[in-house]
């Protein structure tokens, strides 16, 4: 009898541990975005508090914009949460996105050393500052990597009346060659360098060659005062209203892919853009320096 009693309770609790599992299988969210929201620290912050309120664990994957938009196309993931604003709405518009959310906002800036020899602090423009480091030919690194900031690089060289090429470049992402087709400054291969990696290893990769790069306010914050040793680049171009930077959350469309946990990725929406999570936003700082603006509506 007792025998009978300890095999039943085994079972019993063989049972329960996995009704367990299928419920936290349940609770995870699948969650693209962009290597600079997680080179900036944020999502440490974010995603340990989403946990604790709602019991939902986020498993995240960085990439850059174009890569997590082409994953949310194919239905491999729940959720993006990016910083290509065009692109974003384009991928809502075709039925990818079930909506676009604003959920915060910092500001693009050109890196670059002290002494400057693009003279790039004498000018006001974004895309004029690109132009002098063309016409000096000093040493620029792309990411080069389909991301928000390459996509934002682009535009601006678009604007500065340089002369450009369309290239086409394979970079691997998690283990697989990536195409990317992308436009860049002609005859430049003697002093612009795409090397296809995330915000904060071009940033340091910069920081060596002490040469200029374009990224976002935030992981350049991070890299500058959160970390040891800390880069030597210097803002050197900034405030100009094309370098506007704003971070979009996006689930994935129900109707296009029945299978994504839609009802999960809105609660992360709802938590985000609600007053915790837009709080958290805000109060972020490192040395006392703000990285990211609430942009809720």
């Amino acid at each position: 009898m007792r025998k009978c009693i300890i095999t039943g309770l085994g079972v019993f609790l063989l049972l329960l541990m996995s009704s367990a599992n299928g419920w936290s299988a349940d609770k995870v969210l699948k969650m693209y975005t962009t290597t600079s929201t997680q080179s900036s620290g944020l999502l440490d912050i974010l995603l340990p508090e989403f946990k604790k309120d709602t019991g939902i664990k986020v498993k995240l994957i960085a990439k850059g914009t174009g890569a997590a938009i082409r994953d949310g196309k194919d239905g491999n993931v729940d959720i993006i949460f990016v910083h290509a604003k065009g692109r974003e709405m384009a991928f809502v518009k075709e039925g990818f996105g079930a909506k676009r959310y604003p959920v915060m906002y910092n500001d693009f800036v050109i890196l670059g050393p002290a002494k400057d020899p693009a003279a790039v602090k004498t000018v006001k423009k974004a895309a004029d500052a690109l132009k002098a480091i063309a016409e000096t030919k000093q040493q620029f690194i792309s990411r080069g990597d389909d991301s928000g900031t390459h996509t934002k690089e682009q535009a601006l060289w678009a604007a500065s009346g340089v002369t450009l090429e369309e290239v086409s470049q394979t970079i691997i992402k998690k283990g697989k060659e990536v195409k990317i087709l992308s436009r860049r400054p002609a005859n430049s291969d003697d002093w612009y360098i795409s090397i296809g990696q995330g915000m904060g290893k071009v940033i340091t990769y910069a920081d060596e060659k002490q040469a200029y790069t374009l990224a976002d306010r935030g992981t350049y914050i991070k890299y500058k005062y959160g970390k040891t040793p800390a880069i030597d680049l210097v803002v050197l171009s900034e405030g100009d209203a094309e370098l506007a930077n704003p971070y979009g959350i996006i689930p994935v469309n129900p109707k296009k892919h029945p299978h994504v946990q839609y009802d999960l990725a809105m609660q992360f929406v709802n938590w985000i853009t609600g007053a915790k999570g837009q709080k958290l936003i805000a109060d972020y700082r490192l040395e006392g320096k703000q990285l990211f603006y609430p942009d809720a509506k």
